[in-house]
């Protein structure tokens, strides 16, 4: 018996090791936006709050496990102002971690519900077939259309709200379709996280320090472009005079600040960043006469408020 007991504890603390690259992230603060849009979607569904922070905190690891692999495939140095978990734990054991959260994930579903594994299984199937789109075109140089764009984010971002959303369902009387919702949120969230991260305004509200701004500024600064991301503005500069130079730019993957900030300026010559300014606020728009269509949702009408935080 004593040496079962000491098994099963080493086996413990080894998964605590194995899973370090996860608990690393838990400490960075994440978008409340998400957790916010999830106590929305209750305002119709009225799960208890311990059913809704139970399916929450299941799609939280998922978000988190996806940003291990996300930052790999990005390259990405810094996560909110600390190392990406792979610079620090290497990029082999970050990977698995990752594999092993959203395996976790699967057995807590399985226990969930008995519907709760296929939706998972489904809905992030497609954020996957989203994020390989934008993937394919970035390391292919390959310019989508602005539809290609729309699907793709509703995929790789909406699929993530449409999840959590389906998973709560499960335990809610009321069955109305509220994916069409989520998944144009997911659209707006998307376009307005790429054109905050070429205006900076999110980046640098986060850190109290001048020090932490100047960090955020060299590590990150436009780090969509270092990327060579295809984000709407700079598929809207292709149709315009600006657009050569912004691809040329675009495709040295380029760290150059200043460079980068000659690229900004070109996107908003073209008109490419008034276009997507544009786009923000007919989405906004849109979002809020589907909910007063639904019957209103002051929670949600709050979260749209807040969204709008990038015309500051």
């Amino acid at each position: 018996m004593r040496n079962m007991e000491e098994n099963t504890n080493s086996e413990l603390k080894f998964e605590k090791e194995i899973l370090a690259p996860y608990t690393y992230l838990l400490q960075i603060k994440g978008k409340k936006v998400r957790v916010k849009i999830a106590d929305a979607f209750n305002h119709w569904l009225k799960l208890s709050d311990e059913k809704l922070r139970e399916i929450v905190d299941t799609v939280d690891m998922v978000h988190i496990a996806s940003l291990l692999f996300d930052d790999i495939q990005d390259s990405t140095k810094l996560r909110r102002g600390i190392p990406a978990a792979h610079r620090v734990y290497g990029i082999p054991l970050t990977l698995n971690t990752s594999m092993h959260v959203l395996f976790l994930v699967m057995k807590r579903l399985v226990e969930l519900h008995p519907e709760a594994a296929d939706i998972y299984a489904t809905e992030f199937l497609d954020a996957l077939r989203g994020q390989g789109a934008d993937l394919y075109w970035r390391e292919n140089f390959r310019c989508p259309t602005v539809q290609e764009y729309n699907k793709m984010a509703q995929q790789k971002t909406g699929r993530m709200f449409t999840l959590g959303l389906r998973l709560c369902q499960l335990f809610s009387d009321y069955k109305a379709d509220l994916c069409p919702l989520a998944l144009q949120l997911g659209l707006y969230f998307q376009i307005r996280d790429d054109y905050c991260n070429l205006k900076q305004q999110e980046a640098l509200e986060e850190w109290p320090s001048e020090d932490d701004k100047q960090a955020v500024t060299e590590d990150s600064y436009c780090e969509d472009l270092t990327e060579g991301k295809f984000s709407l503005s700079i598929i809207h500069a292709m149709g315009t005079p600006e657009g050569e130079e912004v691809l040329n730019i675009l495709r040295q993957r380029t760290e150059d600040i200043e460079l980068k900030k000659y690229c900004v300026a070109l996107l908003e010559k073209s008109g490419s960043l008034a276009y997507v300014r544009s786009v923000l606020e007919d989405l906004n728009r849109t979002t809020r006469a589907e909910v007063a269509r639904l019957g209103g949702n002051p929670q949600m009408e709050a979260v749209l408020d807040e969204m709008e935080s990038w015309k500051d």
